[in-house]
């Protein structure tokens, strides 16, 4: 995919997730799973409504399609390390969502977290997995 047309797609999900349109982006990963390679960029979105989305989306994209979602996984794993705070706590948090080892074990670095936000997500998420 070319920059201008993946710029052009990353702005039109972020608008529809914007609008409420979850369904119909997850209808969009459920038909095309390479989509999964946005993921990153999504959550960098400045829009809170749109990172707000993107968990909705990821809990819909978990109980349809559980066996996918950890494809997300690559492209949220370097965000751990973002130097803007919501990022790495936006990245956690849909890591919390895909639940597998590896995003788990990711997450663990966090609970000492220069960001306090940051460090009580990391902490609610591996609570509510029992780690």
């Amino acid at each position: 995919m070319k920059q201008h047309e993946r710029q052009e797609l990353l702005t039109l999900i972020g608008d529809f997730i914007e609008m409420g349109h979850v369904a119909n982006i997850a209808a969009m990963f459920r038909q095309d799973p390479d989509l999964y390679a946005l993921t990153g960029d999504l959550i960098r979105d400045e829009r809170y409504m749109v990172r707000v989305g993107m968990a909705v989306l990821f809990e819909e994209l978990a109980a349809t399609r559980p066996m996918e979602i950890d494809l997300a996984t690559p492209f949220l794993l370097p965000l751990l390390q973002d130097k803007t705070a919501y990022v790495r706590g936006e990245a956690a948090s849909l890591l919390g969502i895909i639940v597998s080892p590896e995003s788990l074990a990711a997450i663990v670095p966090l609970l000492h977290d220069s960001d306090s936000q940051v460090a009580e997500i990391a902490a609610d998420i591996l609570a509510e997995h029992g780690q």
